[in-house]
């Protein structure tokens, strides 16, 4: 029985919506070139910046994460990745370490 009412409430809730638009709020778009979208409607996402760093130490190794930033993405959406994902797909992102210790 309820689901004869479902179609009757979604069309009740719909009727306060107009599909009218006023040229007034009409906008130009302007095309952003670094926007590729491929046909199937997918993007690639790249690490932009890293927020922050920190290390998750095992019984037998410590991991290195990073907060990375992603394109197309505010900060707030940041994701923590380890270090050897990082250097594995994204060669050449993560600073070198080699000369942090440099005198």
């Amino acid at each position: 029985m309820w689901i004869s009412c479902l179609p009757v409430r979604v069309t009740t809730t719909l009727a306060a919506v107009h599909d009218v638009f006023h040229v007034s709020q009409l906008k130009k778009c302007l095309r952003v070139l670094e926007e590729v979208i491929e046909s199937d409607l997918t993007y690639e996402e790249r690490p932009i910046k890293i927020l922050d760093q920190k290390q998750r130490s095992t019984r037998q190794r410590t991991i290195n994460f990073y907060k990375v930033q992603w394109s197309n993405h505010s900060e707030e959406k940041a994701t923590w990745e380890q270090e050897e994902f990082l250097q594995t797909k994204y060669p050449g992102f993560l600073p070198s370490t080699s000369n942090e210790y440099v005198t």
